[in-house]
Order: structure tokens, then C-alpha cells, then sequence
């Protein structure tokens, strides 16, 4: 387990173009990263939140107010849908989107919970529920919902503000979910006839795998540490007993650590070269870390504000939401933006 703290700022040779993109050093342990080119792919969004990727390497993008779901090609976006159910308050609305065949899923917040739809993208409002009762608040809702290597629906839930919701088995609250692409209980999950396939989560905005199948979430800390957690079937992460390392083994330990002032992640991925980014807002930046919990870089420190997720992109690149229009961010002329990377 690989604690990160504030990192002193890296000396790049002297290079002042690379200050800025590079504001924190590796761990010693690390290779200094690759530069990076940094580009707007689209302008003039309100609060994006999910991003998901079609066949035709076109983009799905939600706003968590508005509720609309915009299609991006190059670099334009359109009007694809507005998501009528979903009921925008605090953390609340249109968040999560994925694509599974000819479907795309997005999470939302409705009248009485969170809740999964699907809809066949040349029929966007014909909207199909898929699950329902997913605990809802001003805050917690959790809402990244990604497809795995199994070809199965997983679903991060926040605890929506009731902290012991985390470690009760029978609540949807402060969970990972596991479910068919119907909308069931997928087969082989650990506690039987249930969606729940992990536990003792505060609020999980982050879900991803790497090459080899292990997944990973990425989870906000109250007051002290933030996480990135190497998730396992059946596994009880601690909270709100344990925030961060715990002694006790009936936790599973991350495998690494921010300060929240430092972090506070929301989503992350696995990009091309092996590595988790991990999209943070208060700390506005972008991390990459090893799968290990290792040599931890920081990008962006600072320069586009807030960032609510990144995704690797088909060609190679990774793609990065910024969040300024969020009710807590500062917004620039043109946020808020998808901004395209390329090492």
C-alpha cells in the first residue's frame, strides 16, 4: 500500500513548457512521465459527467443538470436526448453512462432513488428501466456504472448520507453492484441472489480494469484519505469504520491513499500504458498510478480546474471531463470542456 502525499515540485530540466503539465514529481521509485499535448475537444458544456465510447469511435456524453445526453463526433457535440426522468439536485442527476452492443445504460436520479435505463441509441427516447431502488441524496449517489471483461453491468453507489447503509449487506447504499445487462442479480456473486459484489464504500465514482481482469474503484474520503481500491468479490472496504489503512482484517486495505485536499477522485480508467488516471475535483488534477499503488504523477495540477472523469479514448488517447459549472467550481470562458491527451 503506497500512501501519496503532497510532492515536491519536479525540476524537468528546465524545460518551462513542461511546467504545468507536470506539477509533482514521480515517487523516487518511478520514471519521470512522457509530456503530454493537451487540446479541447468540445467547449461550452454544463457539468459533464459520464463518458462512454460507440463502435463508430463516436462519444456519449451526460450533464449531470441538464440532463441531456450529447453525442461527440470530432469536434462537435449535439443534442441526443434529454433525460426527462431524472430529477438534478446536489450531486443528483444524470450521471453515469455505458455501452454494451446496441445499448447504451445511464444512471440517473429519479423522483425516489438512482436508477439504471437503457435505449437503443437510433431510439433514444424510448427508455427501458433496468434497475430501481438504488439509495438517493443531496450527496453519495455514487452513479459510474461500466460494463467488466465478464460482459456483466457494475454499478458504484455512494451511501447517500447514511454511513451505516455501507456495511449492511441488504442496502444498495455505499456498494458495488453486479448485475446482468437485464438487470438481475448476476450469477456468481458472492452473497447469493443479490447485486452486491463489494461493501463498506463511502461514495464510489470510479470503475476500471486492466489487462489482466483486476478491477479497480476509486472512492472519497470524509475528512483524511481518499482511495484507490482493488476490488475483489465479496470484500468489506471499511467504511465508516476505517477511512484509509485500517489494522483490522475484516477490511481490505487500498492500494493508495490522497489527502482529500489533494484528490477527492471521481472517475478513473486503465489508459494504453497500463497505469490508472484517476480524475480528481477538488484537487484539480489528474493522476496516474500504478496498478501496485506505485509511483504516483500528477497532471494538469491546477491549469483546467476541476476534472470529473477520464477515458481512453480508440485512438489511443485519453479524454478528460472537467466539472467547473458544478455548483463548486470556477468556471473559465469555455467550460466547461472535454480535453483530449495524447503522450
Amino acid at each position: 500500500m503506497v500512501t501519496v502525499v503532497a510532492l515536491v515540485v519536479a525540476a524537468l530540466g528546465g524545460v518551462a513548457a513542461w511546467r504545468g503539465w507536470f506539477s509533482e514529481p514521480s515517487v523516487p521509485s518511478a520514471p519521470d512521465a512522457a509530456p503530454a499535448a493537451v487540446t479541447d475537444v468540445v467547449t461550452d458544456l454544463r457539468a459533464p459527467w459520464g463518458l462512454a465510447f460507440q463502435r463508430d469511435g463516436s462519444a456519449l456524453v451526460t450533464e449531470r443538470d441538464t440532463a441531456r445526453i450529447l453525442t461527440v463526433q470530432g469536434n462537435s457535440a449535439r443534442e441526443l436526448t434529454v433525460v426527462d426522468e431524472a430529477e438534478p439536485a446536489g450531486e443528483g442527476g444524470l450521471l453515469g453512462i455505458a455501452t454494451a452492443g446496441d445499448w447504451v445504460y445511464v444512471y440517473y436520479t429519479a423522483a425516489d432513488d438512482n436508477r439504471i435505463a437503457r435505449f437503443h441509441p437510433d431510439r433514444p427516447d424510448t427508455r427501458e428501466t433496468v434497475f430501481t431502488g438504488i439509495p438517493k441524496a443531496g450527496n453519495h449517489n455514487g452513479g459510474r456504472i461500466a460494463f467488466g471483461p465478464d460482459g456483466m453491468l457494475y454499478v458504484g453507489t455512494g451511501d447517500a448520507g447514511n454511513r451505516d447503509a455501507a456495511q449492511d449487506r441488504a442496502s444498495l447504499g455505499g456498494k458495488i453492484l453486479r448485475l446482468t445487462p437485464d438487470g438481475a442479480p448476476a450469477p456468481g456473486n458472492p452473497f447469493g441472489a443479490t447485486p452486491v459484489y463489494s461493501y463498506g464504500h463511502r461514495n464510489v465514482q470510479g470503475l476500471a480494469w486492466d489487462t489482466s481482469g483486476a478491477m479497480f474503484a476509486s472512492e472519497f474520503g470524509q475528512n483524511t484519505y481518499d482511495e484507490l481500491n482493488r476490488i475483489e468479490p465479496g470484500r468489506n472496504y471499511g467504511w465508516p469504520e476505517a477511512e484509509g489503512d485500517s489494522t483490522d482484517p475484516a477490511f481490505t486495505n487500498p492500494v493508495a491513499t490522497w489527502r482529500t485536499s489533494d484528490a477527492s477522485p471521481s472517475g478513473i480508467a486503465v489508459g494504453p500504458d497500463g497505469r490508472v488516471w484517476m480524475a480528481c475535483l477538488r484537487g484539480e488534477r489528474l493522476y496516474t498510478v500504478g496498478t501496485d499503488g506505485a509511483g504516483a504523477q500528477a497532471l494538469l495540477r491546477g491549469e483546467h480546474g476541476r476534472l470529473r472523469h477520464v477515458a481512453a479514448a480508440p485512438d489511443g488517447s485519453m479524454w478528460v471531463l472537467t466539472s467547473n459549472h458544478d455548483g463548486r467550481g470556477d468556471p473559465a470562458p469555455g467550460d466547461d470542456r472535454i480535453l483530449r491527451l495524447t503522450l
